[in-house]
């Protein structure tokens, strides 16, 4: 028996391409409801408003979570020396993950569902997400406990945090009283309810879609460059600046709410702070490149990868500047928010899973490199423009959006509808369809690219 389990690993990174697939392609068809209502055919359950909890889900729990499930595993056991803590229960973690999901493709377009951002699976999917949450700590954990290395792997430190804190998220934020199969009542109200939620759902971005993939960036940077990591100083710094402010930075969502004004303020706070730890993760990942960044023009996984950290740093300057309370004012509930998310959903956390993707495969099938390079670099280049024109127009259009609503004549009256402002818009959703589309594109690329590699083919043969 080989001494690492790969059979899982292997399981979550396949499984991780074909949910990212559904989930982008659920998004380009929402986008392109925006520009064109009527391409929802009149059929209830493919409205908006019913398939944006799908998408959302679909990319962020199926999509990163297949693969910060799988990662963890590689990883742990590659820093640890030891093969997983239990074969079994890693195999009931797959498994059960993808009936959780499956789950919500079951309800999520009829309607059954919570309402709460990122939260909206019925009680018994959260239950069952609970549970399969235990194993997966079981696991990895496990394999920590047993490592034959003294030392604990930043990389590892990363997903720990990761993995307790959504825990506890997940946990606090879902509590509920059931009243049938499908329908339960929050054991919160008002104010209280959606702070707790806002608690929940930026930590869900802190510590799901950041914490997470910082752990994949310190360990498939470095291996890919074949460079240490610039500074392991700096990355226990980093780590522990991030895991203790980002949990106060909820508040931020929640500007000219009636949640009390020092709370807010408390979340802006928190943060501007947050800019600092969350730049010195970029540094310390792109910095890991010196002295080799001639690299850059050779391999386009190493190029997705900078251009994953660069995304990061540019998002999390933004979001700092966007809790501010006069900045807020203009962006709250415009595309500008819709831009900023994207920003870091495509650009730091899709890119740098797919490039961890593509340097993780040839090492799980035994083959010597991806089945092609040019198909890596034409991925690299697709996606890349997509996002640009993804992220600008919803910018523009945000910012267009927050200047015509608060727009006033001498007589204090609205200058624009709210009509009005919608018809401007229609633009650039249709550039957004389609940096939607090319992004979509990209990823349809890498998995033809992943398949031809896992079939052993070589590219001319």
């Amino acid at each position: 028996m080989s001494i690492y389990n790969d059979r899982v690993v292997k399981q979550f990174t396949v499984i991780t391409i074909i949910w990212g697939i559904v989930g982008m392609l659920v998004g380009l068809f929402i986008a392109l409801q925006l520009a064109w209502p009527a391409f929802n055919f009149d059929i209830p359950w493919l409205t908006y408003s019913r398939l944006r909890p799908l998408h959302t889900n679909a990319v962020i729990f199926a999509f990163g979570g297949n693969a910060l499930l799988g990662t963890s595993f590689y990883v742990a056991q590659r820093t640890c020396g030891v093969r997983l803590y239990s074969d079994r229960l890693a195999t009931l973690v797959f498994w059960g993950y993808q009936a959780v999901i499956v789950g919500a493709v079951l309800t999520l377009p009829f309607g059954y569902t919570q309402s709460k951002e990122y939260a909206e699976l019925i009680w018994p999917l959260d239950v069952l997400l609970t549970v399969v949450w235990v194993m997966y700590a079981i696991v990895y954990f496990g394999t920590l406990a047993t490592r034959k290395e003294k030392h604990i792997y930043v990389a590892n430190w990363f997903y720990s945090a990761f993995i307790i804190t959504i825990a506890v998220l997940h946990i606090v934020n879902n509590l509920a009283i059931p009243v049938n199969w499908h329908l339960s009542y929050p054991i919160y109200s008002g104010a209280v309810d959606a702070l707790t939620q806002w608690w929940y759902g930026h930590n869900a971005v802190g510590f799901f879609l950041t914490a997470g993939f910082l752990g994949m960036m310190y360990y498939f940077v470095p291996k890919q460059a074949n460079r240490p990591v610039y500074s392991y100083r700096l990355s226990i710094v980093h780590f522990w600046a991030l895991v203790s402010t980002y949990m106060w930075a909820g508040p931020h969502h929640l500007h000219y709410t009636a949640l009390p004004d020092w709370a807010q303020s408390l979340g802006m706070v928190f943060s501007l702070v947050l800019l600092a730890p969350s730049w010195g993760g970029m540094i310390n990942g792109i910095m890991t490149l010196s002295g080799a960044w001639h690299k850059l023009r050779t391999d386009p996984i190493i190029k997705m990868m900078v251009v994953a950290l660069s995304f990061y740093g540019m998002s999390t300057f933004e979001g700092p500047m966007m809790s501010i309370k006069t900045v807020n004012a203009l962006s709250h509930y415009t595309d500008w928010t819709i831009g900023h998310v994207h920003s870091g959903a495509l650009g730091w956390v899709a890119l740098m899973t797919m490039a961890s993707i593509y340097t993780l495969v040839p090492r799980l099938w035994g083959r010597e490199k991806m089945y092609s390079v040019g198909l890596i670099n034409t991925h690299f280049w697709i996606a890349t423009l997509g996002i640009v024109l993804y992220i600008a127009s919803m910018w523009m259009a945000g910012v267009m959006q927050g200047l015509m609503w608060r727009e006033v004549d001498t007589n204090g009256s609205l200058v624009y509808s709210h009509v009005e402002s919608i018809e401007a818009t229609y633009p650039y959703y249709v550039i957004r369809a389609t940096g939607g589309l090319m992004f979509l594109i990209g990823a349809c690329i890498q998995a033809y690219n992943v398949m031809m590699t896992i079939k052993g083919k070589v590219k001319g043969a």
